[in-house]
């Protein structure tokens, strides 16, 4: 009896050990900054004026304005475009200014200023060690645009790929990075892809007028083509293409209706989410045909921006007259709208920082 009284005394010890030892543990994971969780909101502010700003939008829906100039002291610059993750740190590619701020995602303390080898840059992706950034060049030219090759360690633009005319978004798999021709101040219609082990253009092919959004998705990337605009020498409708990442061929190609234009794409369990306007349409990501009637119309929303889909809500952003601050708003999937936020001026991008 006095054994088992030992060993269960003993048994009880360790496990006590064994919690407080849990509990010591969970509260060093502390957050690894302000800005652990949440989104950042990209917002461009008035082309030709470095008032551009980032947002910041809280788990518990907070906001907080021009974050980089809070923790930097200093503007984000003229049209800041986009940011892109990569490991603790956040690019933030500026377009007018022709540069990107290099801080930490967590902090928003900056760590570099990356101002040499970039014209008109776009979009940032990273593959094989290095980041690649889209470059429109001077926007009058069509034969100047690149991909600049970015080292990560010294911060500097090493060398460049020249590509065809209007490089937008880009993304990477496998080590190969996939670049839509959008078409700068023009109308491009074809994709790119650069191997990232040689740094030259392995393929440039067309998939549809004024590819806009690239998406992966179960190894197949989606082009949302917007098609070209009423203005253009002919006007032309957008199509979604499909192209296997396993081949880097088209496998399916679906047209939308004569003059319609899609806006955004993007995809949350095997749901294509799409915009025509201020409404938002969903079809699964395996459908050939797209649905007849929209899923919801977003009506507070003036002049659609930017959008996201993530965790089960929809997220859209207005720019309301270019000028003044912008809106988000965030919706269900059916629709119902849970809340209004007011961010910068001409807010263009949702980037979650999970």
């Amino acid at each position: 009896m006095k054994r088992f009284n030992k060993l269960f005394l003993t048994v009880i010890f360790a496990s006590a050990f064994f919690v407080s030892c849990s509990s010591d543990d969970d509260e060093t994971q502390a957050p690894r900054g302000n800005y652990d969780g949440g989104i950042f909101v990209v917002n461009e502010g008035n082309n030709g004026t470095p008032n551009g700003t980032i947002s910041y939008l809280s788990d518990d829906l907070k906001v907080e304005n021009d974050v980089f100039k809070l923790v930097n002291n200093k503007t984000s610059g003229d049209t800041p475009q986009s940011i892109g993750f990569n490991g603790d740190l956040a690019y933030i590619v500026t377009n007018a200014s022709n540069k990107i701020e290099l801080v930490n995602r967590y902090t928003f303390k900056s760590i570099a200023t990356i101002t040499t080898g970039l014209i008109n840059p776009r979009f940032i992706a990273f593959a094989n060690g290095k980041g690649y950034v889209t470059n429109w060049g001077d926007p009058a030219s069509s034969s100047d645009d690149y991909v600049a090759v970015l080292d990560l360690s010294s911060n500097t633009i090493t060398s460049t790929i020249p590509v065809v005319e209007g490089p937008e978004q880009i993304i990477e798999n496998d080590g190969k990075l996939y670049v839509a021709h959008k078409g700068g101040w023009n109308q491009g219609n074809s994709l790119t892809i650069i191997n990232a082990a040689t740094n030259t253009v392995a393929t440039n092919f067309v998939v549809g007028d004024v590819p806009s959004v690239l998406e992966k998705d179960n190894g197949t990337l989606y082009i949302l083509c917007a098609g070209k605009p009423s203005y253009a020498d002919v006007e032309t409708a957008g199509k979604i293409v499909k192209l296997n990442l396993s081949s880097n061929t088209i496998s399916s190609t679906i047209n939308f209706s004569e003059k319609t234009h899609p806006g955004f794409l993007d995809i949350e369990s095997s749901k294509l989410y799409y915009t025509i306007g201020n409404e938002v349409y969903t079809t699964a990501v395996s459908s050939t045909s797209l649905p007849t009637a929209s899923t919801f119309k977003a009506s507070k929303i003036n002049i659609p921006y930017g959008f996201a889909v993530k965790n089960n809500q929809i997220y859209f952003s207005d720019a309301v007259n270019y000028s003044d601050a912008g809106n988000i708003y965030i919706y269900s999937l059916t629709g119902t709208l849970s809340n209004t936020l007011s961010v910068g001026i001409n807010p263009n991008g949702f980037y979650f920082n999970d």
